[in-house]
């Protein structure tokens, strides 16, 4: 571990008792690990100490993929500081497309990304960041092995940041404008979230394995019960799974909505620390160990300290699944059977998939690969499509040299390149054309629709890396590996013993460090190197701020788009293809939309252009359109908008086209606070019905914003085309300071104005 990361952990670990220890008297009771960890990152107390009430924190690093890391670092050039405030990295995992295998696809990406990789490398360089090269690792695997410790706060552009909570920090997922914020110096702020205790008691045994703790958290709490909450994991069960099989558990949290999740310190996780050659962070972690779990007391009596406690026995937990098309749509998988037969889902399996930044220790694998050594010792192969995902180079050196590759290999899998690929949509799939219904099973996090394959229908199924495994054996959804028999190459009908699998590699784990380009300390060196983005690029474009607020009421506007159920940021910007355009703003503004799904007509994607009557006409077609006669537009969504990923470009889209305020039932946390960022209004129906109200050809006027202030509301006046007028309140959830950013016309505005940088 680097000497300066080391030395910033131990001055932090130094003030831990302090703040603690101010933290109970202010509260008045012993606290929480969330509580630790938040209150000992505070920039200063805040008036109200309480949840739900704003608080500034100052994180200690910042994480960035490719995607998102391009219109971050953009928007940090035009704030004009030479080097970052804070350790920062940035990692090349999301432009990668799965395809032939790891060879093929990483020459076809670096051919086809050169452009972005070198603005992102060069711009590291320049600013004082890390940089990790494509093909060296999944950002949230990379930051586990290497970033991630006991009691820190990060934050990272990426929904499934969380990640690091399995070693014991606050890792939290944001927008690029908030880690620009962050790396400029600026305090980064969120309501002080409220606190889930989940329980754990027993031990994982048989098939069920860390990824089923979460699948049934999930099952529990819905896509939305996490929302602007921290889900704190404790008990002896806690301390029964390893360091990576808690991180699998904080990485998914993300599919609650939760701020993020997080357990205490334990042996496993200093266990971990000296397996990835950060022995002298253990034994700084262990000497502070009392002041990295809750207090004694959170244990003994839960229900004092948290809003609410799920109490999960893991002996008694079973395998299980989630999907398809959403997380949280739980079922054993003892359950499937009948569940393929009356929900008329294809049992047949068309791929299997593992591996990702939520399973791809070397636990994972390990567990994975004695299922396929029992099959093929058996004679068999595989009877769909395999394929199999690392999570770092460090990953695939040490399968490589423990003969784990050979073993998916000869199975008939295919090895990606360590990169997102399929998870978040990465993938050019031939197997079948667009729009056939189809099953996939999954070891990844996320499953909405056209997710992985941008096909609408195929059915994503979440389960763990070797229950994935043994269904690529049977090839079909129905099959139970725990109970259910397969017939070898002989003819003998077998069942799959229990997968067993190695914590930790018993020969140390292999580097995987070969792709990294560490900060430049030199400050003239720095200044020296030069980032160059060419006018005529489609890859890359500088940013001009966004307008100021005119001061006045929003008048009369249309509405660009009423979405009906789940608008997620794939629902609002696409992933898959446009990936290439994430540092483009203008060309990636063209896929805004394009998976929502219409109120009024149920088309995705298209609409009626009220200027001109078209109707059909897709909706960054009628934004760029109204865009280009001056008109402002709103939107409207329905419950939980903007769930999923952490991407700002569903805030920053809709802005360049013009949006001035977003209208919903309730919003996703990181959705919001983009929302707020771009300098938009993120507006809450204060009764749900309103969302009824609004007709397809209505004006909308938002009135009162001249008096807008925290904890207020503004008035939304419906005017319909034959003139009948309605009103209704919207609320807001707005903080002083995020109001500022509204009237500057984007928190980067109202920065570089501090900063004097404003152009």
């Amino acid at each position: 571990m680097e000497a300066q990361a080391l030395a910033l952990i131990e001055k932090l670990y130094s003030r831990l008792e302090s703040a603690h220890q101010e933290a109970r008297k202010k509260l008045g009771r012993p606290i929480t690990l969330a509580e630790k960890i938040l209150y000992s990152h505070l920039k200063e107390w805040p008036k109200e100490v309480k949840r739900g009430a704003f608080i500034n924190l100052m994180p200690d690093r910042v994480a960035m993929q490719d995607a998102t890391a391009q219109m971050a670092i953009l928007q940090f050039m035009v704030v004009n500081r030479d080097t970052v405030a804070v350790p920062s990295t940035v990692h090349c995992d999301h432009l990668i497309r799965a395809y032939e295998g790891a060879k093929a696809d990483m020459l076809k990406a670096v051919d086809e990304n050169e452009e972005v990789y070198n603005f992102l490398s060069t711009s590291a360089q320049k600013y004082g960041m890390g940089f990790w090269k494509a093909g060296s690792g999944i950002i949230h695997q990379i930051v586990l092995e290497n970033y991630a410790f006991p009691g820190g706060l990060m934050i990272g552009t990426d929904s499934h940041t969380p990640n690091g909570g399995g070693l014991g920090m606050l890792a939290i997922g944001v927008g690029g404008s908030d880690a620009t914020d962050v790396m400029a110096g600026e305090p980064w702020g969120l309501n002080n979230p409220k606190l889930i205790g989940v329980h754990l008691t027993g031990k994982l045994n048989g098939w069920t394995a860390p990824k089923d703790v979460i699948l049934k958290v999930a099952g529990i709490l819905t896509v939305n019960g996490g929302t602007g909450k921290i889900v704190e994991y404790f008990g002896p069960g806690a301390e029964s799974i390893s360091c990576t099989g808690k991180a699998t558990i904080t990485n998914m949290g993300a599919e609650l909505g939760a701020t993020t999740s997080v357990f205490p310190y334990d042996a496993r996780m200093a266990a971990y620390l000296k397996a990835t050659e950060r022995a002298a962070l253990a034994d700084l972690a262990d000497k502070h160990s009392a002041e990295l779990v809750a207090d004694p007391e959170v244990a003994k009596d839960p229900k004092k300290f948290f809003d609410e406690v799920i109490e999960i026995d893991l002996s008694k937990l079973e395998p299980g699944w989630v999907g398809p098309h959403t997380p949280d749509l739980y079922r054993t998988a003892s359950q499937m059977k009948d569940a393929v037969k009356k929900e008329s889902y294809p049992d047949q399996i068309k791929v299997a998939l593992i591996g990702s930044c939520t399973n791809s220790s070397y636990e994972d694998i390990t567990r994975a690969a004695s299922i396929v050594e029992q099959a093929s010792k058996r004679g068999l192969k595989v009877k769909t499509s395999f394929m199999v995902t690392p999570g770092s180079d460090q990953i695939y050196n040490t399968m490589e040299r423990d003969g784990l590759l050979k073993t998916f290999t000869d199975a008939g899998a295919v090895v990606l390149a360590n990169a997102c690929g399929p998870c978040i949509g990465q993938w050019k799939r031939d197997d079948i054309k667009k729009g056939e219904k189809n099953t996939i099973v999954t070891s990844y996090n996320r499953n909405f629709a056209k997710r992985n394959d941008d096909n609408p229908e195929t059915c994503a199924f979440i389960g763990s890396p070797e229950l994935v495994t043994a269904m690529a054996f049977s090839g079909s959804l129905s099959f139970d590996p725990a109970h259910d028999s397969l017939t070898d190459a002989s003819g003998q009908k077998f069942i799959f013993q229990e997968p067993v699998g190695k914590e930790l590699p018993p020969n140390g784990f292999v580097s995987g460090k070969s792709g990294y380009l560490a900060p430049i300390e030199d400050a003239a060196k720095r200044k020296s190197i030069s980032v160059f983005v060419t006018k005529d690029s489609d890859r890359l474009e500088l940013l001009e701020p966004f307008p100021k607020w005119d001061g006045k009421d929003f008048v009369e506007l249309p509405v660009l788009v009423k979405a009906k159920g789940k608008c997620t940021t794939d629902h609002i910007s696409q992933a898959g293809p446009w990936l290439k355009y994430r540092g483009h703003l203008n060309k990636i503004s063209g896929n805004t939309y394009l998976g929502a799904i219409n109120a009024f007509t149920g088309e995705p994607g298209k609409g009626l252009n009220v200027l001109t009557g078209e109707k059909g006409i897709s909706f960054p077609d009628i934004g760029r359109y109204y865009r280009s006669k001056g008109q402002r537009w709103v939107a409207i969504g329905d419950e939980n908008y903007g769930e999923g990923s952490s991407r700002e470009h569903a805030a920053m889209s809709p802005r360049y086209l013009g949006c001035v305020a977003v209208m919903a039932k309730s919003f996703a946390r990181i959705a919001e606070t983009n929302l707020k960022k771009q300098g938009l209004l993120p507006l809450t129906f204060v009764d749900p019905k309103t969302y009824d109200l609004i007709g397809e050809q209505d004006r909308l006027s938002i009135t009162g914003l001249t008096a807008l202030k925290p904890g207020g509301e503004v008035t939304l006046k419906i005017k319909s085309p034959d003139g009948k007028e309605a009103s209704a309140q919207l609320k807001h959830s707005m903080t002083d300071e995020q109001i500022a950013w509204f009237k500057a016309g984007s928190a980067l505005n109202q920065i570089a104005e501090r900063l004097g940088t404003a152009k």
